[in-house]
């Protein structure tokens, strides 16, 4: 079974690069020196200190992990192989939402760098799906957890 491609910018790999680093080499370091000093408080039977170090440590190798995973799989977009010919990721389109007339610019990107509150949308979200492949002037319906609602194209742009 082959792994899903993570698609990322390449600011967004540098980010999640110097990310995974600081896991590996300081937050390690920080999170060896907590057991360390919890270690001589003694016993570790009642060592709330030790467990909850020892409970951040898990997660931190955790995350290392998942990032090591994503950035196996991640497929860096190359702003200059995209065409702004159809809706796709890596560009900006400015869609109309016909049912309450206002228009709004999205970046489409990848699951791992979508941000809603910036207008930064997945691929695989409800209006990342329904705009994906969409060229200006088409208008497409979304279907989301509120419903259906229609959005039409007005520009894509890198």
């Amino acid at each position: 079974m082959s792994e899903k491609t993570v698609y990322l910018t390449y600011e967004g790999l540098k980010e999640r690069e110097r990310e995974l680093e600081y896991l590996k080499t300081e937050k390690r370091k920080e999170i060896s020196e907590k057991i360390k000093v919890a270690l001589g408080f003694g016993d570790l039977s009642e060592n709330a200190e030790y467990d909850e170090a020892k409970n951040e440590q898990a997660e931190v190798e955790l995350k290392i992990i998942r990032l090591e995973k994503m950035l196996k799989n991640a497929k860096v977009i190359d702003e200059e192989e995209i065409s702004t010919d159809v809706v796709s990721i890596g560009i900006k389109v400015k869609v109309l939402d016909i049912e309450m007339d206002e228009e709004e610019i999205y970046s489409i990107v990848g699951s791992e760098e979508a941000d809603p509150m910036q207008n930064r949308i997945s691929d695989e979200s409800p209006v990342g799906k329904a705009i994906l492949g969409a060229k200006v002037g088409d208008t497409v319906t979304v279907s989301s957890p509120n419903g259906e609602f229609e959005l039409k194209i007005l520009e894509i742009s890198k």
